[in-house]
């Protein structure tokens, strides 16, 4: 039913002159239906999507933007906006048929951990400012929370011997149940900053599973942009949760709607969901939230954009939700732009607490920044240059395009550089192969669009390149700090076009100087 037919390569627009260097003998393949493009012959082999002109035409009957470009009305925020259409486009698709591996269950594997670095120590530094009324006196150590005993060795299994800013300043508050804006720099332990009151007073409060519910009603949502971010949360939940009667349950687009439910109805204390799966299973009446005490936005200043807003503002518009006043709401982020701090009082009480640790938005000083004056057509050998420069460290390449992302990994193997991608149109399956080469070091060399530049943890990742820089501050923020985590160093170059980024130039002033880093004379005049 497909009508293939081979495509010349100029079709991308940085291949000006790839088409000479053999590369039309890689396969490239388009659907003409639906002009996605996929390529094959290299690692993390990257599928063709078999989508119909009936299948496009149905989604856009139901409201759902699909713009095959990744480009357009939605600015910077297509990448979620894209990330957030799978989750309902999974369920109005084909049928998905791919059911996730189950994570390894054997306690080494459940307690793996990220070595700290050499600039640990330095997290205590950082200025901390608490806005707010009356905020609880901060933690100086986990044994001044007075946690039980069976979580306090989960928290030693897992590596946790000193508390960072977050951490102490957002524990007691949770702990006292107060609702909590938390802004701190990439790397610095947020996960844990949430996770661990929840699951204390869970403990407190002899919350257990149970699978003789006809409806799940989980005590506690947590809810993240991304798949690969939502299933990090869940790993670490499992952490504090072991050797407990409290289950932990992750569910996300991509994935066979049964398989989620399946999971769900096993049992479910924390639900850690994206929005769209979230959104499906609640409207299939497998989750109730009558009993929901604790919910929590992860990288909230995308969840209450434009991207994923209207389905925060629909979850807590059930009628089933308990009220702002009668639940306890947590968000979490590195960057907080002030409209989305006017935004969250939406969902939060009076009375909520802002920390802020360092400078709001700020990048993390363990990550040595370099901007590059690079035009358009010089990007690709320049990227060539830096990565044979470093040899085989694990690095991660940003681009502004999801086509783009497959096209740049084609060329670098080509240039015999293990590489392979990710990005929102690639099937789930894909997306975790790719991302599991990239760990393991088969693919040093991940890229990637901004589906990955958000809390990612991936130990050892040296250098983060910039190869087209994203339409705002905040986005470039987040990307660079995929490396130089957990007082671990990094590097960062990205790769500055005159013609393209000079809006972001007084921004980038700006964090580089808030960062101590150096600021080109350049750059400063372009600003």
């Amino acid at each position: 039913r497909l009508n293939r037919q081979c495509q010349p390569v100029s079709r991308f627009g940085t291949g000006r002159n790839f088409a000479n260097r053999g590369f039309q003998e890689r396969n490239v393949v388009e659907d003409s239906n639906t002009q996605n493009r996929g390529f094959r012959g290299f690692p993390g082999g990257f599928g063709q999507s078999e989508n119909t002109k009936d299948e496009q035409r149905g989604r856009l009957q139901s409201g759902i933007f699909l713009g095959s470009r990744g480009r357009g009305a939605f600015g910077g925020h297509a990448a979620a906006y894209k990330e957030c259409n799978e989750e309902i486009r999974s369920e109005r698709g084909p049928k998905v048929t791919y059911v996730p591996p189950p994570p390894p269950d054997d306690e080494q594997a459940i307690f793996a951990r990220y070595q700290t670095g050499i600039n640990f120590d330095k997290y205590d530094e950082n200025i901390v400012e608490v806005s707010g009324l009356d905020p609880p006196a901060p933690l100086l150590a986990f044994e001044e929370a007075n946690l039980c005993q069976t979580l306090n060795m989960n928290i030693a299994k897992a590596g946790y011997s000193k508390l960072t800013p977050v951490q102490k300043y957002s524990i007691p508050i949770i702990l006292a149940g107060r609702d909590l804006m938390a802004c701190a720099q990439t790397g610095s332990g947020k996960t844990a900053a949430f996770l661990l009151p929840i699951v204390a007073h869970m403990m407190r409060d002899g919350v257990t599973a149970s699978i003789f519910k006809e409806q799940q009603e989980p005590e506690c949502i947590i809810v993240a942009p991304t798949r690969e971010l939502i299933n990090q949360i869940f790993l670490e939940a499992r952490k504090f949760v072991y050797g407990t009667c409290i289950r932990p349950v992750v569910i996300y687009g991509g994935t066979q709607t049964g398989h989620s439910i399946r999971q769900v109805m096993q049992g479910c204390n924390i639900l850690c969901a994206t929005p769209g799966r979230l959104l499906d299973i609640i409207g299939r009446e497998k989750i109730g939230l009558h009993n929901v005490k604790y919910l929590v936005l992860d990288e909230a200043d995308r969840m209450l954009d434009m991207g994923f807003g209207l389905d925060m503002k629909k979850l807590i518009s059930y009628p089933s939700m308990p009220p702002k006043d009668k639940r306890q709401t947590l968000m979490f982020s590195a960057t907080f732009p002030e409209e989305v701090q006017r935004l969250a009082g939406e969902f939060l009480k009076t009375d909520y607490l802002f920390v802020v640790v360092g400078h709001v938005g700020g990048a993390c000083s363990d990550v040595q920044q370099n901007i590059l004056q690079v035009p358009q057509y010089s990007k690709r050998d320049k990227l060539i240059e830096i990565l044979q420069s470093i040899g085989h460290e694990r690095t991660l390449v940003f681009v502004d395009k999801k086509k783009k992302a497959d096209y740049i990994a084609a060329f670098l193997c080509q240039e015999k550089i293990p590489a392979t991608s990710i990005h929102g149109d690639r099937e789930q399956r894909e997306r975790e192969v790719a991302l599991q080469d990239f760990r393991s070091g088969k693919c040093p060399v991940l890229v990637a669009t901004s589906v990955a530049a958000r809390r990612l943890d991936i130990e050892n990742v040296q250098h983060v390149i910039n190869f087209d820089l994203p339409s705002t501050i905040e986005d470039y923020v987040h990307r660079i700090g995929r490396t130089g985590r957990c007082g671990n160093t990094g590097k960062a170059v990205c790769f500055f076009d005159n013609s393209t980024d000079g809006h972001l130039a007084q921004s980038l002033v700006k964090v580089l100087s808030d960062a101590q880093q150096e600021v080109p004379v350049w750059l400063e005049e372009i600003a």
